[in-house]
């Protein structure tokens, strides 16, 4: 009887312990790669063009009040 018990004991943590290093493999979100183009006349694939520089965004701070600045936490 002990012996039936401790089989059925050590093929459940088996099992548990199989499952649990089945999910534990690092499932990472695959990455999106752009498609590549081809040149038209030689087949070849295109450079992407250059991306026109924006220009840098205007800083907008949020206005603080002397009353909040000075209130601890």
């Amino acid at each position: 009887m002990a012996n039936l018990m401790k089989e059925l004991v050590s093929g459940v943590v088996e099992s548990v312990l199989k499952e649990i290093l089945k999910k534990a493999g690092g499932t990472t979100a695959t990455k999106r790669q752009k498609r590549q183009t081809r040149s038209a006349t030689t087949g070849r694939f295109k450079k992407a063009p250059a991306a026109k520089a924006k220009p840098a965004k205007k800083q907008i701070s949020r206005r603080k009040t002397a009353a909040s600045r000075s209130k601890t936490s």
